[in-house]
């Protein structure tokens, strides 16, 4: 193939054993696709594709991912909204008969296989280093470990006491997450050595939870994509978890900046009152 249909806030360029999807980067475009950019997708990462009636006047170009082929979509695990999802093409309905085509070009491309779960991940995940703000901390990933450092104005008492955690891929078998758009929105990371028994995601040292604002799908799933990524490609023997204790002396100033506008904005909304707000800033500074 090698051709190049656009549509509505993508472009698809079909080659001999993939399809590049180019992200538009526009104000309009979900943000989700603004942080992908653009990606490759293997034929045989594909399950089927199918041509539908959208909405106003458009068609949509559908490629199903196969289970297991794409860590973002498995980290997804159906949560995302349509208009957010990667896979999909929207055009003007006018296309629609050069959209047919390219449906069928694709599909006498599919293995024969393609009904069937992947074996291992066939899509590139998004890259390491990557980190996103959530409502109680900020998580990291640096392509090795995953790091949580607390916000004081927002972490639980457990995971105060606990300190910042630092989890090495080697030590973890998947992660769990959960839209910030829904009740409940989290990132759980799962450890191979575990009791079995999870605390709620606002109490577990190996969470961090979401919120408005805080934890956004277009900074979140690509994160949690990166670790799965990371956790099934990597192997190694397990490693137990050890939590990483707070760091005595200097502290990060980028760090120690954001904690404190995060307390700012607790002040301005009255949940923190003057005198702790005064406290809390003096004890950060001294930190520097």
């Amino acid at each position: 193939m090698g051709d190049v249909l656009a549509g509505i806030h993508a472009t698809w360029e079909f080659e001999s054993d993939s399809v590049l999807i180019r992200f538009e980067r526009g104000i309009r475009a979900p943000k989700l696709f603004q942080a992908l950019r653009e990606r490759r997708i293997p034929h045989e990462a594909l399950e089927s594709v199918t041509l539908a009636p959208g909405k106003r006047g458009t068609v949509v170009l559908h490629a199903v991912p196969r289970p297991g082929a794409d860590p973002l979509m498995d980290a997804a695990a159906g949560q995302l909204k349509e208009s957010c999802d990667p896979y999909r093409l929207v055009l003007p309905a006018e296309r629609e008969t050069l959209a047919e085509y390219y449906a069928d070009e694709l599909r006498d491309a599919l293995p024969p296989d393609a009904s069937g779960p992947a074996e291992r991940h066939l899509v590139a995940a998004p890259e390491a280093p990557l980190n996103f703000k959530a409502y109680d901390g900020r998580a990291a990933f640096d392509g090795r470990q995953v790091t949580f450092r607390w916000f004081w104005t927002g972490a639980s008492s457990e995971k105060w006491k606990a300190g910042d955690q630092t989890f090495p891929v080697a030590a973890l078998s998947g992660v769990e997450w959960r839209s910030p758009e829904v009740f409940d929105g989290h990132l759980r990371l799962l450890r191979r050595e575990a009791d079995g028994s999870a605390a709620q995601a606002d109490r577990d040292p190996a969470s961090v939870v979401f919120g408005l604002g805080y934890g956004p799908v277009h900074e979140s799933l690509p994160f949690a994509a990166a670790v799965l990524a990371a956790v099934r490609g990597g192997g190694g023997p397990a490693v137990p978890h050890q939590p990483v204790p707070v760091a005595a002396g200097r502290r990060d100033p980028a760090d120690i900046a954001e904690r404190i506008r995060h307390l700012g904005d607790l002040h301005r909304a009255g949940l923190v009152t003057d005198d702790e707000f005064t406290a809390k800033k003096t004890e950060l500074l001294a930190e520097l």
